[in-house]
């Protein structure tokens, strides 16, 4: 099941909807009313409603905004190895990573980085960069002073 940020909005409206209405039910009965003690449940389920719409409407923007993360891609101008970072040599248009020897039948070096964003790093001055987990590796050793933050982690 694809389940989408607009799917948990709709979930959200309709327990707002119910604590309204479990609301208005408790409400509407006189103080002195001998059914308001045993209706005591229900205010407080609008309570709990109210807070699963809360929880939901967060779910849904933290949906959304993995999903846009998911989609979008590193996008450096050169290409590394996924896992070991600016470890690729480049002969007859075939790539190789120097450490786990997996190859690429393309100059992955010499093209745009298609590996997805899963870092957010941010340089001393506040400049932040997205980045894939091989990119990050060479910006570790060269960005003194920088913070990195794994997206996945933080969503």
């Amino acid at each position: 099941m694809n389940i989408t940020p607009a799917q948990l909005r709709d979930l959200a409206d309709r327990a707002d909807a119910l604590q309204a209405e479990a609301r208005a039910l408790y409400a509407g009965l006189p103080v002195d009313s001998p059914e308001r003690a045993h209706l005591q449940a229900a205010h407080h389920a609008a309570e709990w409603l109210k807070r699963a719409g809360e929880d939901l409407l967060r779910a849904a923007g933290d949906l959304a905004q993995y999903r846009a993360l998911a989609e979008s891609t590193c996008g450096f101008p050169w290409g590394v190895c996924p896992e070991h970072g600016n470890t690729l040599s480049s002969m007859a248009n075939v790539s190789t990573c120097r450490v786990c020897r997996r190859t690429w039948d393309y100059d992955r070096r010499g093209q745009k980085c298609g590996e997805p964003v899963t870092w957010k790093v941010t340089d001393r001055v506040g400049t932040e960069s997205l980045m894939c987990d091989g990119h990050v590796l060479g910006a570790r050793a060269a960005m003194q002073g920088a913070t990195f933050m794994r997206l996945d982690a933080a969503t």
